[in-house]
């Protein structure tokens, strides 16, 4: 067997068969003790890339909700706003003065803004009562099995944006008392 950075000048070596047989042996277990390297590392730069690409989206999921928590509050400021003006149009409600017609319009325009965001105003009036969408407050007895558990009225509206509750509404949820038996 030749060294391949033998000069031409340089007799060959001789080397017994059982020299090159050990030398192939020894030559074939460093190549595969170097594959096996190899595949280790490739295995484990494919598990650090999967768990680099799994940190990236748990952050990123974790941005758009704390984003989304922010908006949620700074939403509340304009919710408690539109509350206080809703109050201010309750004081006179029988007489249309320019004044009630300026907050009205205040009122409307804070309503359309946060429609614009995607907040919109919980309905829940006539509404089986959802504990996910509302606080019950308070409790009224109704003469029909039919308006159990239906909310009848509102306290103070609700606000959502797509599945999220920003304020859960409080309402007054009806009772139904079948009547005593004499």
């Amino acid at each position: 067997m030749t060294d391949l950075f033998e000069s031409p000048d340089t007799p060959p070596r001789s080397e017994s068969p059982d020299e090159g047989d050990a030398r192939v042996e020894a030559l074939t277990a460093e190549l595969n003790h170097a594959r096996q390297r190899v595949d280790a590392l490739a295995r484990a730069y494919r598990e650090l890339e999967t768990d680099r690409e799994d940190f990236r989206r748990r952050l990123t999921r974790e941005r758009d909700r704390m984003l989304e928590v922010a908006r949620g509050e700074s939403w509340i400021i304009v919710i408690d706003l539109v509350d206080e003006l809703d109050r201010a149009l309750e004081l006179d409600p029988g007489e249309v003065t320019p004044l009630a017609h300026g907050i009205r319009m205040v009122r409307d325009n804070a309503l359309k803004r946060l429609a614009s965001e995607g907040v919109e105003r919980l309905s829940l009036i006539g509404a089986p009562f959802d504990p996910n969408l509302a606080e019950a407050v308070d409790a009224e007895m109704v003469a029909t099995p039919e308006e159990d558990g239906q909310v009848l009225s509102e306290q103070r509206a609700g606000y959502a944006t797509g599945e999220r509750v920003i304020r859960p509404a409080r309402v007054v949820v009806g009772r139904y008392v079948p009547p005593a038996q004499a």
